[in-house]
């Protein structure tokens, strides 16, 4: 591990460990409020699993936290994704045109004096691309629908979050997906003046 890196996490340790430390200890119990279940049928605090009613500021902290650690992780797996199992390490055949530096690859607005194409790789259009776009589209329309149906009927309205969720998960993935199979791969160096 990098001293950089450790250093960071050392940090973040000493910053996190004294909030996590309050968080575990909660709120003391209060009571619960229940609907009147001989008037309606309609269980609006019914959740996918058992989650808490109410949460101390210390505790909404530590599920900040997690949540940015976890979506940091996700940004760092696309990001290797798109730069490492999709594009090339070596050109595989001559349709890849790969040029050392000074090099002029593509279109003429691509390169001036001070700017050059270091490495191009084309889109690779693979079949595996058009699946995956494919089935994320399906995604994205069906929590959409989902969405929308719940949104409609109000019967229950607490699995918006959860439907949201999958369609914005589904939409970026799809633009992950775009990206990675659909779009050339260009690497471009540039002289600057300082």
């Amino acid at each position: 591990m990098r001293r950089e890196t450790a250093v960071v996490v050392l940090l973040l340790i000493v910053v996190l460990l004294p909030m996590w430390f309050v968080a575990l200890h909660g709120e003391p119990p209060s009571e619960e409020v229940e609907i009147d279940q001989s008037v309606t049928e309609m269980r609006p605090l019914e959740e996918i699993i058992d989650t808490p009613n109410k949460l101390a500021p210390s505790q909404v902290g530590v599920i900040v936290w997690v949540a940015l650690f976890g979506l940091v992780a996700v940004l760092a797996a696309v990001h290797r994704f798109m730069d490492s199992a999709v594009r090339p390490d070596e050109p595989s055949d001559a349709d890849d045109a790969v040029v050392a530096d000074g090099g002029q690859v593509g279109l003429p607005w691509f390169w001036t004096d001070d700017r050059w194409v270091v490495e191009y790789h084309d889109a690779t259009d693979a079949k595996e691309g058009i699946l995956a776009m494919g089935g994320l589209t399906i995604l994205a329309i069906a929590f959409a629908a989902l969405f929308t149906g719940e949104y409609l009927t109000l019967a229950r309205t607490q699995y918006f979050g959860v439907y949201a969720t999958g369609m914005f998960v589904s939409l970026a993935l799809l633009t992950v997906a775009y990206y990675a199979w659909f779009l050339p791969h260009v690497e471009v160096a540039e002289r600057r003046g300082h």
